[in-house]
């Protein structure tokens, strides 16, 4: 018997408009962090000086950027907001945090405000479903759809 916690509405929105909106919200996040990650990629293991050992600083340039494409399709979601959450945790704990960053600066003057709004972006993502206009809810629909297939044909044999 198959479960129907595998149905696509049981993890993403029923409804077209939330659809939409998330849609929206994922392409700019998505784009913002491919773009973040794109400035890095020339020097994926200095862009942060020596505080920082080169393999982190690169796995956070490309987290940026393989997540924030992810994010923006829709394409494993949860696993680009983990990389996206753990990327901007970072951020958070060993920059803005220790350098003393108030949530909201003057212009021109370091914040974390964004940090932190992006990492409750990621969080939203990991926590519901990227919407009905992504590729995660065309591949799990397909999913479904040869799961019930491969039934009926062995049901008739």
């Amino acid at each position: 018997m198959m479960n129907n916690n595998l149905t696509p509405n049981a993890y993403f929105q029923r409804k077209t408009l939330q659809s939409l909106g998330l849609l929206a919200f994922r392409a700019a996040m998505g784009s913002a962090f491919v773009l973040h990650g794109l400035m890095k990629i020339p020097a994926a293991t200095t862009w942060m000086g020596d505080a920082v050992p080169g393999a982190l600083q690169a796995a956070a340039a490309y987290s940026e950027l393989l997540g924030g494409a992810a994010l923006a399709l829709g394409f494993l979601t949860p696993l680009a907001s983990l990389a996206l959450i753990g990327v901007m945790s970072g951020a958070l704990f060993l920059h803005h945090l220790p350098s003393g960053d108030p949530f909201v600066g003057m212009p021109g003057k370091g914040s974390y405000e964004l940090a932190l709004a992006y990492l409750a972006g990621a969080a939203l993502f990991l926590l519901n479903s990227p919407g009905k206009f992504s590729l995660d809810y065309l591949l799990l629909k397909a999913l479904k759809s040869s799961v019930s297939g491969n039934t009926q044909a062995s049901l008739q044999v």
